[in-house]
């Protein structure tokens, strides 16, 4: 006798893929506004449903068993087809309309949004675009898929930053990162410089993990000895005004740090220093057309600012 199979609930399958994506009941619970013990209670509800266990023990924690991660992934592939047909819907119906959040480094918006907040306004009003600005390290970004729409995250190694494995991914810009120095510093007159005309000069860096410490690293690499990095800071602001008042380096992204502060910047040579700035997103929250016209829209403030001399480092 054939045993009775029960219907694919869909709030089962998005609950696994939840769970598989953020990988603790607490998480799930966290980003879901549940209750950790209501999570739990639908796990089990699920598992008890469809007769197979989806979770199993993993050191103080739980982990999908294969039929756990079967399930998730499809339910990864019922939120893209939601998402494909909410697209195809909403290009039905006109004019995209609805609340769009991103997230991102403040370097790059500053690049970025503005002119696309401009535009937006003129070619789509319907879309209202809540941005808040973050610095993380490069392999966090990711994280911020699961609560807002769009994340503006960098790297200087790869055009996928680390983590993003599994999202999806729209390149924006491609920015230089300069040496900064004070306008009275004995290199401010420079064209260019090498590692060897930085290794022995005292650094304001970013933390550890942070994107441009990878520059650091490789001028280390390249002369094969360490920096003197006297400070670790976050914010670009108090990193011009150290820099400014001091005979201590940094790097600072080319189109967004501002003329007249008292800093020259000048193009590093021999190592990468050049950052992909892109858009991370969920696969289902890319099919949105809304999400797809914010995305062309800060794409086109990067293209409208490439023209000759906006690469150009600020003079003194």
């Amino acid at each position: 006798m054939v045993s009775e199979q029960r219907a694919l609930d869909p709030r089962h399958l998005e609950l696994l893929r939840a769970f598989d994506e953020h990988g603790s009941v607490t998480e799930v619970a966290r980003l879901t506004h549940r209750t950790p013990s209501a999570v739990s209670q639908q796990l089990r509800q699920a598992a008890r449903e469809l007769g197979r266990a989806l979770v199993e023990p993993a050191g103080r924690g739980l982990r999908l068993t294969a039929a756990g991660r079967l399930l998730a992934a499809g339910g990864r592939d019922v939120a893209r087809a939601i998402a494909r047909v909410q697209a195809d819907w909403e290009g039905h119906l006109g004019e995209p309309v609805g609340e769009i959040t991103l997230s991102g480094l403040p370097s790059a918006l500053t690049h970025l949004l503005p002119d696309a907040l401009r535009e937006l306004a003129d070619t789509h009003p319907g879309i209202v675009l809540r941005t808040h600005d973050v610095d993380l390290a490069e392999h966090e970004f990711a994280g911020l898929t699961s609560e807002v729409d769009i994340v503006i995250a960098h790297s200087l190694v790869s055009a996928r930053p680390a983590g993003t494995e599994g999202l999806t991914l729209v390149p924006l810009a491609r920015e230089p990162i300069d040496v900064a120095v004070a306008d009275a510093h004995p290199l401010a007159g420079r064209t260019s410089l090498h590692p060897t005309d930085v290794v022995d000069r005292q650094w304001v860096g970013v933390p550890v993990g942070y994107p441009f410490n990878s520059v650091l690293t490789s001028i280390e690499h390249v002369t094969g000895r360490d920096l003197d990095v006297v400070q670790r800071i976050r914010d670009n602001r108090l990193i011009e005004a150290i820099v400014a008042s001091s005979d201590q380096l940094a790097l600072l992204p080319r189109y967004t740090t501002p003329r007249n502060a008292g800093i020259t910047l000048i193009p590093l040579t021999g190592v990468a220093t050049r950052r992909w700035v892109v858009a991370v997103m969920r696969p289902d929250t890319a099919e949105r057309v809304a999400v797809r016209r914010v995305l062309d829209a800060l794409k086109r403030t990067d293209e409208g600012r490439a023209s000759p001399g906006a690469g150009t480092p600020p003079s003194r």
